[in-house]
């Protein structure tokens, strides 16, 4: 919702601005000048990305326009789901959890949180990271560096969508003036003619760096960096599973290894202590 009302800002600033300077909006009607630029945009950015990237930056900019994934519930949710695993491992062994983190779809456990299994990289770093607590007898800090090496793995695929557009919105002021000076050089072969038709053609030509800038700092740029919000917005989770795990290998109950893991959302997403308790108290009876 706030993508659309920034875009609306944008366009209508510009354009009531322009049209209170008794500006002419067809003067900036100019197909061709949108055409060098964005057919070059493009271009460049088929050049510079493999196709990998080019699925991810499509994948991610289909979902810019829904709300982001984070809020208070899933966060709940996953925390609830760790303190189930974390009971069901102190009262019955370790060994009782297998079949659950083996077919995590076909668990009872699991799929009584329906907002964790819609994300099946959590589900695959809990469940792979259990199986390392089962299979070996791993200290915490060697738990703790195997997965932020994951997290970091994960972080960096994350945010090359974003770092791809930024990069588009950089050269998007340079093929700006590309145009324009295709512009020039179209001016000067009408050298003879009026200074009215000169300085249409002039102005038409300007239109091009105009283009180039306004989509840069205007659309491109902050598409690149909402997309980087919600890439580390995302990584929280991440953060949030691994501190529990290491609590929970290093000694502490249940509750207080998802307290641990609660301490580490932040801002508003984050229940309460009373909210968590209430939680994990219903779902454990």
């Amino acid at each position: 919702m706030f993508v659309v009302i920034g875009l609306l800002v944008v366009i209508g600033s510009v354009v009531f601005g322009f049209l209170l300077e008794k500006g002419n909006l067809h003067v900036l009607i100019q197909p061709a000048e949108w055409l060098i630029i964005f057919g070059a945009a493009i271009g460049s950015f088929l050049i510079s990305s493999p196709p990998k990237v080019v699925g991810a930056v499509v994948k991610d900019l289909s979902s810019i326009m829904t709300p982001k994934n984070q809020n208070k519930e899933k966060y709940l949710e996953l925390l609830t789901l760790l303190y189930q695993l974390f009971s069901k491992i102190r009262k019955e062994g370790l060994i009782s959890i297998e079949s659950d983190i083996e077919n995590p779809d076909k668990s009872a456990l699991f799929n009584s949180f329906s907002s964790v299994m819609t994300n099946h990289h959590i589900v695959n770093f809990i469940c792979d990271n259990l199986k390392v607590i089962i299979t070996t007898n791993v200290p915490p800090h060697e738990l703790d560096n195997l997965m932020e090496l994951e997290i970091e793995t994960h972080h960096h695929e994350a945010m090359v969508p974003s770092h791809s557009i930024a990069k588009v919105a950089d050269a998007l002021p340079g093929l700006g003036i590309v145009a324009a000076v295709l512009g020039v050089v179209l001016t000067m072969g009408k050298i003879d003619q009026p200074p009215s038709v000169l300085g249409h053609s002039i102005g038409a030509a300007l239109v091009g760096t105009f283009i180039g800038v306004l989509m840069c700092y205007g659309f491109v740029g902050p598409i690149a960096t909402n997309l980087e919000h919600r890439a580390k917005e995302g990584s929280i989770f991440f953060q949030v599973i691994k501190i529990a795990l290491v609590a929970f290998v290093g000694g502490s109950p249940p509750q207080m290894a998802v307290e641990f893991g609660r301490r580490a959302i932040p801002g508003k997403e984050r229940p309460t202590f009373e909210e968590l308790e209430n939680v994990v108290r219903g779902r454990a009876k």
